[in-house]
């Protein structure tokens, strides 16, 4: 399926009726000059949309060796999940790194940076395994310079996905049935719309929503690490770098407009809350890094996450399965439900007021 979404971080996703397991509805695209604003909803009072979402995703680096290649050429990395993440409207990961197959200027090598560099062909992962729409705005889509970010958008542009993230690809617009879905991407680094630009990332979701039924809003950004799993509300500074107030900026962007919005950046899961009936997830971790990635602790355990959403984008339920990586890294279940118990326990502590309820080591409702 193929989905046009608008990034920014920020996502407009919308679905309409009950899809049967494992179908995809056909998605027409459409270019944000194309629609126009919107009279009267489309969407049908009770439709619903079903949205899957998982945090940060690297195959595997051939940089600077080929040491950190997964095994039978990465094909079986996400062959425990491949049904369950085909089960939703719409699929949504966070792809670090770039797909270039060789060359590429490094930002630097050794100490505390790190550049993934990913084969081409590794794409096809996605669209194998169900994605739709994957947000390329993250602190790795300028690793190899602009020739990594050429070779990563002419890829990704060649497959039957829908991306956003970049300056020149900042949001992407799509239309499921009659259902019409935006999505835009933030993060706070070189080469994608800046998420500490608040007022400009308010604009641009204000204008997403005047086109779309639903908006999507999608962010890099946090501090890192086993230290990081609280949501400070305020500033994080890591590595000297502004990595943005990320409570703040989700509730600005719902105030502009935005109907769910998803975080990922900090390499370990955080809390999640509703914020005006609006769902928030501040951190998916880790969910599929092969190699690199520190995967100690709560660095190796994530949610995938499946919520659903009315025909005004607001939270119906959810679910959220536990999963693990151990070794070198690739998601497995994880039956003592670790990640649900960790962000359980960080959305009672961080979000107090909200009306989240997490039930029986799987259910979200409100």
């Amino acid at each position: 399926m193929k989905l046009y979404i608008s990034v920014i971080v920020v996502f407009c996703w919308l679905s309409c009726g009950n899809l049967a397991k494992d179908k995809k509805p056909q998605v027409e695209k459409l270019t944000t000059d194309s629609i126009p604003k919107k009279e009267v909803a489309s969407i049908k009072k009770g439709d619903t949309i079903s949205l899957i979402a998982v945090g940060d995703i690297m195959f595997g680096t051939t940089f600077p060796n080929k040491s950190k290649m997964p095994p039978n050429d990465g094909n079986d990395l996400l062959q425990h999940f491949t049904s369950q993440l085909k089960d939703a409207d719409i699929t949504f990961g966070n792809a670090e790194g770039v797909f270039l197959d060789s060359g590429g200027t490094p930002k630097g090598i050794g100490g505390n940076v790190f550049c993934f560099r990913q084969p081409k062909r590794y794409a096809n992962f996605f669209t194998n395994n169900g994605f739709d729409l994957i947000s390329i705005a993250n602190n790795h889509i300028a690793d190899f310079g602009n020739e990594g970010i050429k070779s990563t958008v002419a890829t990704l542009q060649n497959l039957p996905i829908d991306f956003a993230g970049t300056i020149d690809h900042p949001t992407t617009i799509i239309k499921v049935r009659n259902c019409t879905i935006g999505m835009a991407a933030f993060a706070p680094h070189k080469g994608c719309v800046s998420m500490n630009d608040l007022a400009n990332a308010a604009i641009i979701v204000k204008n997403l929503k005047t086109k779309c039924d639903v908006v999507f809003v999608s962010y890099h950004a946090g501090a890192e690490g086993s230290k990081a799993t609280h949501v400070p509300k305020r500033i994080e500074i890591f590595f000297g770098q502004n990595r943005g107030d990320v409570y703040k900026f989700s509730h600005t962007m719902i105030d502009a407009g935005a109907d769910i919005v998803i975080g990922h950046g900090p390499h370990v899961a955080r809390g999640m809350e509703l914020y005006k009936n609006k769902f928030i997830a501040y951190s998916l971790g880790n969910f599929c890094t092969y190699g690199m990635f520190n995967l100690d602790g709560v660095s190796g355990i994530a949610p995938l996450l499946k919520i659903n959403v009315n025909e005004n984008g607001d939270f119906i339920n959810g679910t959220l399965t536990s999963i693990k990586q151990i070794g070198e890294g690739g998601p497995l279940v994880d039956s003592s439900f670790a990640a649900f118990n960790l962000i359980k326990k960080l959305s009672e502590t961080d979000f107090p007021g909200s009306t989240l309820k997490f039930k029986e080591n799987r259910f979200l409702e409100k």
